[in-house]
């Protein structure tokens, strides 16, 4: 050891930092003897202690509440208290962001010694502050077994509280909450275990701690395990110490190992430790003295809890309490109501011998020490701009979103009903008891077709009678149980009525009840067959919970404390997903969320030069949607806003989403082969120039079949119908809908076949023309092969299997139109806008399903059908195709061009162009719309791409969205996105 750590040594050993073997949280740990850090903290702490006097040094010992939502005088108080009494610091409780971060920069300026600023934040500081998101509670975190998760937590309140110049949180809860009965703590402590509570609220402190934020321990010695609330009345606990020190004191002593900053002490009464006394343990000499900082060797802050709440406050006065936390050993008063008149009494005690000048200086300097540490020696004011979206970060989302879905818990799961399966035998119904379920009911939607209904608490048996009847003909019912509340002593919010009413409903049908609230609650559920706790009733739980329900995502809660014989501590577990979609953030699985926002841009210019009247935009990777907006209008008179809902003519989309879906699910069972001829399918093709074109030249486009025939021409003349072709009304003959209020011939499919096959060929040698009549060709062959429609064989065999309510043909049968987006004002042909009939005139001629164009659907359910074939043909409990059919169909297949058989694929080479973003692998496969479609799947990176808009809108000749680029540029960012993490 040289010259220098000896003097170092020396000076710690005078400034009493070199002691016997007790150790300093507030000292840098990586070697305290030669630490640089050390040194300058002692010289600050020292150079601050001596400019106060003993006045101005007591008052670092107080922390009071302040508020950002009340009014000036509370303003003028706190900031009075601050400059007369030198307050040591603030905990603040609610208000808006925005307001704090000023109230605070005001205080702050104002303050000799830098001020403290904490807040009661257990799940972060929407618990407090109005305009920021909440974490999980406690208990909801004790379901969850990926301990990173919680330190990640931690890491993201830390930010905040940084950002809003905060120093200390209130948190982790560390009770041990061993009474279901708790009225106090219950949902905010991790569970009934003290290894859980122990494992979580280390990860807790450390995130917080690691990132410059002290943590603090609640409630010493030990709140989990009575039943009275402490903000009312001092609670009683009876458990001999040995108990104690087994359960209660066992995550305190695991916190201490791992250098725990700071301990909150209750209120409460523990005869085992006090000597039988009715002293409250905050004002307990045996208990925070001799009990945590001598026993248990604690030599972190000590902090009373609030001073105003009556399990001290009624049988001690304001300033009296004060002074007795004080000689009982806390360094901290918190939430003091009478700061001057405890400084005068203590100064009393002072100069009677009860408690040494000294013993205050050691806590004052202790504080300071803390502050040190903080980083307040070097205190700078908060940054107000644009504060709250600071809070509220797409990285804050990712966190949230991922520690509520691990949190989730399937309880119990009769006959393996979850995930749900066969989704096209099932009638689902979803009820939501307490609350309208709104987000719950539309992300059900997202899987199946899922009716709604909703019901108040308690509502009567008038009420549940009709419900019944109502919900007699579904087979599954999911019940939303809502409205829960945490109170223990009012069964949780829950009516015996409404557990009845599900009761019942379990006796003729399958049943899920979710519980969204407080987990104790799920004793009213003793018996049921199907249970799953979301622990609590959120956005993010509405959105999250059905996800599981469809396997989505997997279910992995594990219930952390015992509320019933069925509902025990350890239920839960494991239970698979099964590759259906799941939802949420971008952060979630690696792209940006903020690049993924200049697609709005890139909207609101479509929109601006009337590319199109409106849009939607999904963007999904490894199996997860992370980004779904509407943009604009069904029309450019703004009549109604595109939502998630809206269903687009998906035009060309039809070949690849419909045809040659088809063709492939026939192809995986060797009833089609691509070497065959169309006339090896099709015998009347004998003798035409169409017998021998080989299935994968025209799946290619490589045949030789013209581009297109504008078949409506052949039944107009002068501009008008023809009578012989159409009527304006359905009458015998006529009965073919082309649009509304326009019926065709009875054999007019017919007719269109037969020009169709009698068409020319292009001359030889055969390139590359792409060809609507290829899909023509193909589903002949595909509704020969099968013997059944086109339209029938895909709802039968893929729509309903996969849940999906909106792919469909001729949807103005089946849905309003006001769900669906108008296209052209059809001037050439039908005359009238047409809107729910096929925008392509051959396909409305050929009865609304074709093979190149008919189909219609959501950006939702094309995801689905993507994600089917990034799947390799599995999607849910469904195989459809198998994964060599999906590769041989989506690769490239010819030198010619850039085609699969049937899908588009960018091009060859890198930068070239053509219809996907540049940034596309060669792996990629698609296609796009005549009406402004278009979807991308990409392998690769197991992303998705979707587009939809109505460009044709009112004019079909409008190609502004083709000029601009609009749909590529959007595929573009995408892969910004991607790239930027």
């Amino acid at each position: 050891m040289n010259r220098r750590h000896w003097s170092l040594i020396s000076l710690l050993v005078l400034l009493g930092l070199f002691t016997s073997g007790k150790v300093d949280p507030f000292v840098a740990n990586e070697d305290p003897l030669v630490s640089d850090d050390l040194l300058d903290q002692q010289l600050w702490v020292d150079s601050v202690f001596n400019s106060l006097n003993f006045d101005e040094r007591l008052g670092q010992l107080f922390m009071v509440a302040a508020y950002s939502n009340k009014d000036q005088r509370h303003v003028d108080e706190i900031s009075n208290l601050i400059k007369t009494e030198n307050l040591g610091g603030l905990i603040f409780f609610q208000g808006g962001p925005d307001r704090q971060a000023r109230l605070t920069n005001y205080y702050q300026a104002q303050t000799k010694t830098p001020l403290f600023i904490a807040m009661d934040a257990e799940w972060g500081i929407g618990m407090r502050l109005d305009s920021v998101a909440n974490f999980p509670k406690a208990m909801t975190l004790g379901a969850i077994q990926n301990l990173d998760l919680i330190y990640e937590m931690g890491t993201e309140i830390a930010r905040q509280f940084k950002e809003l110049g905060m120093h200390i949180n209130f948190a982790p809860v560390v009770d041990v909450n061993s009474n279901p009965n708790n009225p106090v703590i219950g949902y905010r402590a991790f569970g009934e275990d003290k290894e859980i509570v122990t494992r979580r609220a280390v990860a807790y402190m450390k995130g917080l701690q690691d990132h410059g934020v002290i943590a603090n321990a609640k409630h010493f010695p030990g709140h989990g395990d009575t039943e009275t609330d402490s903000h009312y009345a001092l609670p009683v606990i009876n458990h001999p110490e040995k108990r104690i020190w087994d359960v209660d004191l066992y995550p305190y002593q695991e916190l201490f190992r791992e250098d725990l900053m700071s301990v909150m002490v209750a209120h409460l009464n523990v005869p085992s430790l006090d000597h039988g006394s009715n002293i409250p343990t905050s004002l307990s000499k045996p208990v925070v003295t001799d009990l945590l900082q001598k026993r248990m060797n604690f030599q972190g802050l000590v902090f009373t809890d609030a001073l105003n709440m009556k399990g001290v406050a009624t049988a001690n006065k304001p300033g009296d309490v004060d002074l007795k936390a004080l000689l009982a050993g806390n360094d901290v008063l918190l939430y003091s109501q009478d700061v001057p008149k405890a400084k005068t009494l203590i100064k009393d005690a002072v100069a009677q011998g009860t408690i040494t000048e000294s013993e205050i200086n050691r806590r004052v300097k202790k504080i300071l020490k803390a502050k040190y540490w903080a980083g307040l020696n070097q205190y700078r004011p908060i940054d107000t701009y644009k504060i709250t979206e600071r809070l509220n970060t797409p990285k804050t989302e990712a966190v949230i979103e991922k520690l509520y879905a691990e949190a989730i818990t399937v309880a119990s799961n009769k006959n393996d009903l979850l995930p749900f399966k066969s989704l096209d035998l099932t009638r689902f119904a979803s009820l939501t008891i307490g609350d309208d379920g709104k987000i719950f009911s539309q992300y059900l939607k997202k899987y199946a077709a899922v009716d709604h209904f909703s019901i108040q608490k308690a509502a009567g048996e008038s009420a549940h009678y009709k419900l019944m009847k109502q919900l007699e003909d579904y087979d599954v019912v999911v019940v939303g149980l809502m409205g829960v509340t945490n109170s223990p002593q009012r069964a949780f919010g829950i009516a015996p009525g409404d557990v009845q009413l599900i009761r019942d409903l379990e006796k003729r049908q399958k049943v899920v009840t979710v519980l969204f609230g407080n987990a104790y609650g799920a004793k009213a559920l003793e018996g049921f067959g199907n249970v799953v706790l979301a622990y609590e009733n959120s956005d993010e739980t509405q959105k999250l919970t059905p996800q599981v329900l469809f396997g989505g995502r997997p279910g992995m809660g594990i219930l952390p404390v015992s509320v019933s014989g069925q509902y025990s501590h350890g239920v839960g577990g494991y239970l698979a997903p099964s590759q259906r979609l799941s939802y949420g953030s971008p952060e979630s699985i690696g792209l940006d969320g903020k690049v993924l926002e200049k697609i709005d841009e890139v909207a609101k210019r479509m929109t601006l030069i009337q590319a199109a009247p409106g849009a939607n935009v999904l963007v999904m990777k490894d199996g997860k949607v992370v980004f779904q907006k509407s943009y604009g209008y069904l029309d450019y008179k703004k009549t109604t806003p595109v939502t998630p809902e809206t269903v687009y003519d998906l035009a060309s989309i039809t070949k690849v989403l419909a045809t040659t879906q088809a063709a492939m699910f026939l192809h995986s069972r060797g009833e089609l082969d691509m070497n065959n001829t169309l006339g090896d399918y099709l015998p009347e093709l004998k003798g035409t120039n169409k017998a021998n074109l080989v299935l994968k030249d025209v799946l290619t486009h490589e045949a030789g079949l013209k581009a297109f025939i504008p078949h409506y021409v052949n039944t107009v003349q002068s501009g008008q119908w023809r009578g012989d072709y159409y009527k304006p009304v359905s009458q015998p003959g006529f009965t073919r809908p082309v649009s509304n209020d326009m019926f065709g011939r009875d054999g007019l499919r017919d007719s269109i076949w037969s020009w169709t096959v009698k068409s020319d060929l292009l001359p030889k040698p055969r390139k590359y023309v792409y060809s609507d009549l290829t899909m023509y060709f193909m589903q002949a062959v595909i509704e020969r092969v099968v013997n059944q429609p086109l339209d029938e064989f895909l709802d039968q065999n893929f729509y309903a299997p996969l849940g999906l309510k909106t792919l469909t043909f001729n949807p103005w049968q089946k849905m309003p139109l006001t769900n669906i987006a108008p296209t052209e004002e059809d001037v050439a042909f039908r005359k009238r806008q047409v809107h729910g009939f096929v925008h392509d005139p051959g396909a409305a001629m050929y009865g609304g399903v074709a093979g190149h164009a008919g189909l219609f659907g959501t950006a939702n359910d094309l995801a689905v059908m993507m994600q089917l074939m990034l799947n390799k043909g599995t999607y849910g409990d469904v195989t459809l195709i198998d994964p060599e059919t999906v590769e041989d169909f989506t690769k490239r297949q010819s030198n010619m061009s850039r085609r699969g058989w049937g899908w588009d694929k960018p091009e060859p080479e890198f930068g070239k162009g053509g219809s996907a973003s540049k940034f596309a692998p060669k792996s990629t496969f698609g296609h796009t719309g005549f009406t402004g479609t278009c979807v991308w799947a990409d392998p690769d990176n197991q992303l998705v791409y979707v587009f939809l808009s109505n460009r044709v809108y009112p004019a079909a000749e409008n190609g502004k969205l083709l000029q601009e680029g609009i749909r590529t540029k959007i595929h573009d960012i995408v892969y910004e996105a991607m790239a930027s993490k």
